[in-house]
């Protein structure tokens, strides 16, 4: 199953629905299923894979 790391909007309080322990708010890697993905569409949480993978592409440009 595909993965992606994200973490909790400023301010909120969102829980694993198995282990039910808060994420953490510098984020956390979790399965990318539709748990999460309803979590990401009502701005509970935020993605930080794209993010990430968007620096390192312009970092790449630049060095090249």
């Amino acid at each position: 199953m595909r993965e992606m790391k994200i973490k909790p909007q400023k301010g909120l309080l969102v829980r694993d629905p198995i282990t039910r322990t808060p994420l953490n708010e510098k984020g956390e890697i979790k399965p990318r299923n539709a748990y999460w993905l309803r979590r990401i569409k009502d701005e509970s949480v935020v993605e930080l894979t794209k993010s990430v993978s968007k620096q390192e592409n312009n970092t790449k440009e630049k060095t090249a």
